[in-house]
């Protein structure tokens, strides 16, 4: 049976954004399956020739500043010209986005929300679409679609990336209603996907209960999937350095910093003199968070952490960002996962971790208040190590003596079997099961 579906992704096709891979990773696989596929973006990727596929600006000031940023990106590079446009292009509409942000209080791609829906509806009767798709990732996707499916009666099948609903501690179960109007509107869409969708689906154990804990309808529609990551194109050979190298890839923040860990590691460097200048901590995806700045320059480690930010394509080698990290983690001593310290930890998995499984490299992961990731981290390979935010230093220089220890007895150079990576076939065969068992 050939499905025509409508698939309603914000950020698709962007380079090494985890809500575009969470989507784009599966495409292979519905088409596989023969589905007949149209698509509606924001204009901050690719455009994909595969099937039909449109990319909408938004309408609101906010949300068409960050969108022209992007698009101008992609044409411009990012030299003279593109700073020159794009200031211009703010200064004009700044004062709209303030009476935006007055008005509604939004974060600024919910007006996303409005050309979705207007260039689905006309997809949906022109084509004759029978399902409609929403991933985010950006929830204006969501909303569109649940405008769209009490417009159209299609049905609706939606993919929850983060919680929309933020507890913020561990006895908030996200009922009582939010500090601000973007939260308690997000809490609003929520009831709304789990009432009016036909299947929708979370991506850890944690989110799905809560989720049912705020909305006892949810049913059996409600399930949750992990996504998996898809095997690299390309395989880059592991060669053992003269130094250790520890590697992150992904936003660093406040709430997922990498100060615990450079504290710990000039305590290591203490206890173990020999050490001193062998560990690298190289950190890929973004800059470093402000306290993990701090923490370097007044443990004076500069030579032992190295910043590397965003990775995109690079024209002279015909490299996506995503090809480039990918084979960093292919070469890596040790590759490390940073889940945060927020209450939302137990609720979500960082997607990397899919990608750190294809590397065939152990992984060093700190982790908050979730045991499903703990399990799965340790399921995977045997030199895998797992510490807990809440164990502060303590944790961190176990993790480091950990590292150490493996690295000096040369256990890396030859990893033991592990588990089978997950694909995102798994994930597409669990959403075509539902999708037929809602018919």
């Amino acid at each position: 049976m050939t499905r025509r579906c409508l698939i309603l992704s914000h950020g698709f096709n962007m380079d090494g954004r985890a809500a575009s891979q969470t989507i784009t990773d599966k495409l292979p696989y519905f088409l596989n399956k023969r589905w007949q596929l149209f698509v509606l973006s924001a204009v901050t990727g690719k455009k994909d020739s595969r099937f039909s596929h449109e990319q909408l600006f938004a309408w609101g000031p906010a949300a068409f500043r960050f969108d022209f940023r992007h698009w101008c990106a992609q044409r411009l590079g990012r030299g003279l010209r593109y700073r020159l446009f794009t200031t211009l292009v703010s200064t004009l509409i700044s004062p709209l986005i303030v009476v935006e942000r007055a008005l509604t209080g939004l974060s600024s791609q919910w007006s996303w929300t409005i050309p979705a829906t207007i260039r689905g509806y006309i997809w949906i009767k022109q084509h004759n679409i029978d399902l409609i798709y929403s991933t985010g990732g950006a929830w204006s996707a969501h909303l569109a679609a649940w405008w769209l499916k009490k417009l159209t009666h299609v049905r609706w099948i939606a993919e929850i990336h983060d919680p929309l609903v933020e507890r913020i501690s561990e006895d908030d179960d996200g009922l009582s209603p939010r500090s601000s109007r973007e939260a308690r509107f997000r809490q609003h869409l929520e009831q709304k996907i789990c009432m009016d969708s036909d299947a929708c689906w979370w991506f850890t154990e944690g989110a799905l209960c809560y989720a049912r804990k705020r909305n006892p309808a949810l049913g059996s529609k409600g399930f949750y999937i992990l996504p998996g990551a898809p095997p690299p194109e390309t395989r880059a050979r592991y060669c053992r350095r003269t130094e250790l190298h520890i590697a992150h890839f992904g936003s660093l923040s406040q709430s997922r910093s990498l100060g615990s860990l450079i504290q710990s590691l000039a305590q290591f460097y203490t206890i173990h003199p020999k050490a001193v200048g062998k560990i690298r901590l190289h950190a890929y995806g973004s800059e470093l968070d402000s306290e993990s700045k701090r923490v370097v320059q007044t443990s004076r480690l500069t030579g032992s952490v190295i910043e590397h930010g965003r990775l995109e394509y690079n024209p002279d080698s015909g490299q996506s960002g995503r090809d480039q990290i990918t084979a960093l983690m292919q070469t890596s001593d040790f590759l490390l996962l940073l889940h945060g310290n927020h209450e939302t930890c137990a609720e979500y998995i960082p997607s990397k971790l899919y990608e750190y499984w294809w590397a065939n490299r152990p992984v060093l992961a700190i982790t908050h208040r979730n045991p499903q990731l703990d399990k799965l981290i340790c399921s995977i390979s045997p030199l895998n190590f797992v510490c807990h935010v809440h164990e502060g230093n303590t944790g961190t220089l176990r993790l480091l003596e950990f590292a150490w220890q493996q690295w000096n007895s040369s256990s890396i150079d030859q990893i033991p079997g592990q588990s089978p990576p997950l694909t995102p076939k798994d994930a597409v065969d669990t959403i075509e099961r539902s999708v037929t068992h809602t018919q």
